[in-house]
């Protein structure tokens, strides 16, 4: 497993992390002893970053990961968490106070007195050009209650605002295949300032695994079937806003170019990600140890090479871009 500096923290982390939103809700039913075992066998295979945040099943993610804390008190392990969406997401909301009490009860669930990493959960514009919000998060740190922060952003703008600020550590963006503005403008500005990418939903929510058919069909529980035009959150969380039958028949063309290459669909697309300079760790989720050892094993793909980069372009422009940049 390669490893990276996150950002600003300082911290060496595997490229490869774990996000663990499938670990808490919205994606089917995961017991807790598949999420032990999918924590147990990351792990394992060399990943040192967990990603999760204040909301995934109501804290049930933090909590499963702080009862691995405790489980295995010697881990080499950084956990990331998020907050800013336990209430309505109104600028007015993202105050001291607040955030004081967010972190608080991720510190509780996750069992640490000094968070690693907080993040703000994809807060409105706004929060972004703030003072004041940077100066709280600023107080918390000198309070040690969290040593670094950062932010998690739905779109470049938002994130190329954050990283002009001195204090933000990290930048997490979807950032996959099917989503390459972050490319463009967000990656080198990163580069230049120190700050940390967290590239989040590199698989397309699964699309780029090549698994699915235009006949697919998701639990009703699941986030690909409730959040498809944006019902609930972001539409750019689901599919990285790409169309599903249109994403169909882009992830057949990847699956060709990754098969190809001699790898699995998903393999290829979490190395590509992982390649791209300025990139900190990537975060696929995982709901079973056969997809968690998966995962982590793209962390040592050798460098894909100029010739696939071009053929991911390809597949974009003529397949995504036009409804997907303008739009994020």
């Amino acid at each position: 497993m390669q490893h990276r500096t996150l950002g600003r923290t300082g911290r060496d982390v595997s490229l490869i992390g774990l996000g663990t939103w499938q670990l808490g809700a919205d994606w089917g039913e995961v017991s807790e002893a598949d999420a032990r075992a999918v924590l147990d066998a990351s792990a394992a295979a060399g990943v040192t970053f967990f990603d999760t945040a204040d909301v995934y099943g109501d804290g049930r993610s933090e909590s499963l990961i702080g009862a691995w804390r405790r489980e295995n008190p010697d881990a080499e392990l950084t956990v990331a968490t998020k907050m800013g969406r336990r209430m309505d997401q109104l600028p007015e909301n993202y105050v001291l106070a607040n955030f004081r009490a967010w972190t608080d009860r991720s510190r509780r669930n996750l069992g640490m007195d000094t968070l690693d990493l907080v993040q703000l959960h994809c807060p409105p514009t706004p929060v972004f050009s703030d003072d004041a919000v940077f100066d709280a998060l600023d107080t918390l740190v000198e309070e040690q209650a969290i040593a670094n922060y950062g932010v998690s952003v739905e779109t470049v703008d938002e994130a190329l605002t954050a990283i002009a600020r001195p204090g933000v550590a990290t930048v997490q963006i979807i950032l996959n295949a099917f989503r390459l503005k972050p490319l463009d403008e967000v990656l080198p500005a990163a580069r230049e300032a120190g700050v940390g990418i967290i590239a989040r939903v590199p698989l397309a929510s699964g699309l780029l695994s090549g698994r699915y058919t235009h006949d697919t069909v998701f639990a009703a529980n699941d986030h690909r079937s409730f959040n498809r035009h944006g019902e609930a959150f972001d539409q750019g969380e689901t599919f990285s806003g790409v169309d599903f039958d249109e994403g169909v028949e882009a992830a057949r063309e990847f699956s060709a170019l990754a098969e190809k290459a001699g790898l699995a669909p998903a393999a290829a697309a979490l190395a590509w990600v992982s390649q791209i300079p300025g990139v900190s760790a990537v975060i696929p989720g995982a709901r079973s140890v056969a997809q968690a050892e998966a995962n982590a094993a793209a962390g040592s793909v050798p460098d894909l090479g100029a010739e696939f980069t071009a053929s991911v372009r390809d597949i974009y422009d003529r397949r995504l871009r036009a409804a997907v940049h303008p739009r994020w």
